[in-house]
């Protein structure tokens, strides 16, 4: 059999510094636990456009579509801030998402036991915190028509996005949503703005029809949006899975995220429908962005990255054993104490480099043996 197929879009700003640990890590499984992967890498985002006039080429959105896996670091930077919005860093990462098809966007937030004191909230709040965010990828506002910017005939403008949504698009995402929970708590809480909005009356409906027809074993629950924001940040423990359209989860998962205390420790997984040889199209990347002011510096922290190919490991390679392995790797190095600076307070000294925060996942790793 041949080996699985990974694709490296490394991007701009911090991405090739976080990739590099990653490629070391995905080295170690191939060379202590006989986990071999064929790695190619291309260019996304600003990188792109600079070689080929575009954020991706043509080339490099075929091999995504071939290889069994894409792993993507980071898009954007200032340098790019004036091109047009047709060009800009961030439309190379928004056509993978929707010519691959990911429509179901997983993005966890869980609070390391070491790095309670460093969330937003009180140590007991977030204390053992693992929430599981379904964001639906591939439509809503971000992709609806009509949209643009038009004159309305008067000396204004006109800004118009069209939030669509499809019984279909919401009910593929809600069965993954509660595929997920009956393998965590068995807990769905479902959110929209049906009060408001008549895409948010379709998505409850259909959320429920999903539930009362294919799983019903399953516990659901519906919430408005606005109060489910609310709600992360009074009492987060209360939620397992979360299922939402693509603007409200773009929003709560941010939120989500500073639960945990930094961005640098999430990561994501976007799924689409399996492939001819069972595996889902799947593209993992962490939640931060390129971070500018810290590119070059190796001040990164890794570890979004790190876990990033830890659930390309569980959802894309049906390795949930090793999966655990990495994740416990890296929980056990920031339980000694290891800390890039972004996990950091005044007067706790020298943060680890980018590079030492991989070697030293690696060390844990190599202690796992």
């Amino acid at each position: 059999m041949s080996n699985p197929t990974l694709l490296i879009l490394a991007g701009d700003g911090i991405g090739p510094e976080v990739m590099t640990e990653v490629r070391k890590v995905i080295d170690w499984f191939g060379a202590k636990r006989d986990l071999v992967f064929d790695v190619s890498e291309d260019l996304v985002g600003g990188v792109a456009y600079d070689a080929h006039g575009k954020p991706l080429s043509d080339e490099t959105m075929a091999k995504a579509m071939a290889v069994d896996a894409v792993l993507l670091g980071a898009v954007g930077g200032p340098k790019y801030d004036e091109l047009d919005f047709s060009v800009k860093p961030e439309r190379g990462l928004l056509r993978l998402r929707k010519e691959m098809d990911l429509f179901s966007n997983l993005r966890p937030a869980q609070c390391f036991d070491a790095l309670a004191d460093f969330s937003s909230l009180k140590k007991e709040i977030v204390t053992g915190l693992d929430i599981m965010i379904v964001r639906e990828l591939t439509s809503g506002v971000y992709f609806g028509e009509p949209r643009g910017i038009i004159d309305d005939n008067e000396g204004g403008r006109i800004g118009v996005n069209t939030q669509r949504y499809t019984t279909n698009e919401i009910r593929r995402v809600a069965r993954s949503a509660f595929e997920l929970a009956k393998k965590r708590g068995n807990k769905v809480c479902s959110m929209e703005k049906a009060n408001v909005m008549e895409s948010g009356i379709l998505w409850r409906e259909e959320v429920q029809w999903v539930h009362d027809v294919e799983y019903p074993e399953v516990e659901l629950s519906h919430m408005y949006a606005d109060n489910g924001a609310m709600q992360l940040v009074r009492m987060p423990k209360q939620f397992d899975v979360i299922v939402t359209d693509n603007l409200f989860g773009d929003i709560l998962s941010d939120c989500a995220a500073m639960l945990t205390g930094s961005l640098g420790m999430l990561p994501s997984a976007s799924l689409g429908a399996p492939m001819e040889n069972g595996r889902p199209r799947a593209m993992y990347e962490p939640v931060h962005g390129s971070a500018p002011d810290i590119t070059g510096k190796g001040l990164a922290n890794p570890c979004a990255s790190i876990l990033s190919f830890a659930m390309a490991l569980r959802y894309s390679f049906d390795q949930g054993d090793e999966a655990t392995r990495l994740e416990a790797a890296v929980e056990t190095v920031l339980a000694d104490g290891v800390r890039t600076a972004d996990l950091m307070q005044a007067g706790d000294g020298t943060p680890a480099s980018t590079t030492e925060m991989g070697d030293a996942v690696l060390a844990a790793l190599e202690a796992s043996l």
